[in-house]
């Protein structure tokens, strides 16, 4: 047996806003990760700026701490849908998950996802109730809701026999039952050790490692992080990267790095069972296999969820195009989204028949969004389209959609606004159940549908609502789905808005522009309260006149204008129209932008459908 630190490698997995970020923080401040007088952030692995605003894990981070002399590799992983690739590649890694659940929440549909990857590669995990200390807990309700959720999953006796803990990771506390309280989270600490062995020592065996991850460093390029499964890598020592599809490559690693605490660590070697970060592979990607010379033995692939959804990207060609982006371009454009390709391996881009357009496809819309919002912090510019949802042909050749499983809870008396928009969204119900004066109810919906549903669901509860969405599989594709019924107020000139003519336009709909906006002749400055488009101008102002008198001068008075975060925006627009995103503004547009170009377009889809 070598000299060798023992090694455990464990992930927490749960739905979104379970508490993941918080434990791991409750994990690193009782290892003495931090020195005492150290300030520290809640959340300190979302360190993504997007990631902190939102308060979701979107990419998933690596650290590690050492307890009773073995070390514990900790993944953080995201609880969202749209990030779900990330889970499961990233659970290969691990010899143990934490399940964690919401003590009154209970199991969402995301907590199915993780824990079914979880047990079909064999990883038994520890169950903990997070939130105890919520009014409505119901912890002892909630493990036999995770009881009948292994079971429904085709659980191992195994696995069954998972062990229970519940805490509170906001105050850092985990205890053994609801009856023995506890101030620090060392319970778990035992639990981890007691329940999991740590991976056996396989340093004699011929070296093998395979990427499940991927990075980029401005220095040294592109990044692998994987698993050692067998042997020793050593830096600056040459191996062959390999896959099933016969990929045979040699090539050297110049860089060996190890998680340390929150920080990556230059080592010379690292040890079977470690993850590890490899650099000097310019184009290694997920699935890749690093192995001994002498053996190349490639280990089975990491399957890639497909695309749900894509939009197209293009240059920005509004009047207003470069005044405040550095970034302009379509090879600017080009340039980031391949960068993108390289660490984001959901993504997917195809160029189109433009030179000025790309298809970008992705897991869904806050997948492609985020990618937007971090491009537009750069200071690119770039006009987007309509979300697409990407259909699919069975083995028979009928054409086939992604449904989700959707959960709605909500006050009681909002349940007939939301059933009636789902049912038109060509939703199935599969559950209602009402507890509380909250009402949840499960509904299986095609992808299509969901479109623009949230900020609608948003309205109808008055912010009090939680949606919950997961993809479930494909089916028969369900038909036309209507789109937005409004019309949209669409400016003849361009110039500055003034407050005489917003006056006279409030009423006609919605307004999206304050007063002394510069705005476009073909942008979209408010929604009709009819289903047809007008053309409007904000531009008017009022007339002077020689006698000034209190009854003519009343007072405009104008109701605040509608603003749009980048995902309304997005669920917003119909297929003619797009998103103008730049660094200072998102603004909404035509594809036509004079009344003529309008026109046009609109006889070559006509003329399309046709034939």
């Amino acid at each position: 047996m070598s000299n060798r630190e023992k090694i455990l490698n464990i992930a927490v997995i749960a739905h979104v806003d379970a508490g993941k970020s918080t434990l791991v923080d409750a994990f690193l401040r009782q290892s003495d990760v931090f020195r005492d007088n150290e300030e520290v952030v809640d959340c300190v692995m979302d360190s993504n700026d997007l990631e902190r605003e939102r308060g979701i894990t979107i990419y998933s981070k690596n650290c590690s701490i050492i307890h009773n002399g073995v070390k514990i590799n900790i993944v953080d992983t995201p609880g969202h849908a749209d990030f779900s690739s990330e889970v499961e590649r990233i659970i290969r890694t691990v010899d143990t998950v934490i399940l964690l659940v919401d003590s009154s929440e209970g199991p969402m549909p995301q907590t199915r996802f993780v824990l079914s990857k979880a047990l079909e590669i064999g990883l038994k995990p520890i169950l903990l109730i997070n939130k105890i200390d919520k009014k409505d807990q119901r912890a002892e309700e909630v493990v036999d809701e995770v009881y009948d959720l292994f079971l429904d999953l085709n659980a191992t006796d195994e696995q069954l026999d998972f062990p229970i803990l519940y805490g509170v990771a906001r105050e850092g506390r985990v205890q053994y039952d609801l009856d023995t309280p506890s101030d620090n989270i060392d319970p778990l600490f035992d639990t981890i050790l007691k329940h999991c062995d740590p991976y056996p020592d396989k340093d004699d065996q011929p070296a093998q490692m395979q990427v499940s991850a991927l990075a980029y460093d401005d220095y040294i390029g592109r990044l692998g992080i994987g698993r050692i499964y067998n042997g020793v890598l050593h830096q600056g020592d040459t191996y062959i990267r390999c896959n099933e599809q016969g990929l045979n490559e040699r090539e050297t690693i110049s860089k060996l790095f190890v998680y340390k605490g929150l920080s990556r660590v230059d080592v010379k070697e690292a040890h079977s069972g470690d993850i590890v970060v490899i650099a000097g592979m310019p184009d290694i990607n997920i699935g890749d296999t690093i192995c001994d010379p002498e053996h190349v033995e490639p280990m089975s692939h990491i399957p890639i969820e497909e695309p749900t959804l894509s939009m197209n990207f293009h240059v920005n060609t509004s009047p207003f195009a470069g005044q405040s982006g550095k970034y302009v371009t379509s090879r600017n454009l080009k340039e980031r989204l391949e960068k993108e390709l390289e660490v984001n391996v959901g993504l997917k881009v195809e160029e189109t028949d433009s030179a000025d357009c790309f298809k970008v496809s992705g897991r869904g819309e806050l997948h492609i969004s985020i990618l937007i919002e971090n491009m537009r912090r750069e200071g690119y510019e770039l006009a987007v389209s309509k979300p697409e949802v990407i259909l699919h042909e069975d083995e028979n050749g009928h054409k086939v959609e992604p449904v989700e499983e959707v959960v709605c809870i909500a006050p009681e008396e909002y349940q007939g606004a939301i059933i009636n928009k789902l049912n038109l969204r060509k939703g199935v119900m599969q559950d209602l159940n009402e507890e509380n004066g909250y009402v949840r109810i499960t509904y299986q919906v095609p992808t299509r549908g969901l479109l623009g549903f949230r900020t609608e669901f948003i309205n109808e509860t008055h912010g009090e609502g939680t949606l919950v969405r997961r993809i479930s599989g494909y089916e028969p594709y369900k038909g036309e789905i209507p789109q937005r019924m409004q019309g949209a107020m669409i400016s003849n000139g361009t110039g500055t808005a003034m407050t005489y003519a917003l006056w006279n336009l409030q009423e006609r709909g919605t307004l999206f522009i304050s007063p002394q906006t510069p705005v476009y002749e073909g942008m979209i400055i408010g929604e009709s309260a009819k289903n047809i488009d007008m053309d409007v101008n904000p531009l008017k102002n009022k007339k002077l006149t020689a006698i000034r008198s209190t009854g003519r001068d009343e007072a405009m008075l104008l109701t605040p204008p509608r603003v749009f975060s980048l995902e309304e925006a997005l669920e917003w627009i119909n297929d003619d129209e797009l998103v103008e995103v730049t660094p200072d503004a998102i603004r909404l547009r035509k594809k036509g932008l004079t009344a003529m170009d309008r026109r046009n377009l609109y006889r070559q889809k006509m003329a399309a459908q046709e034939q």
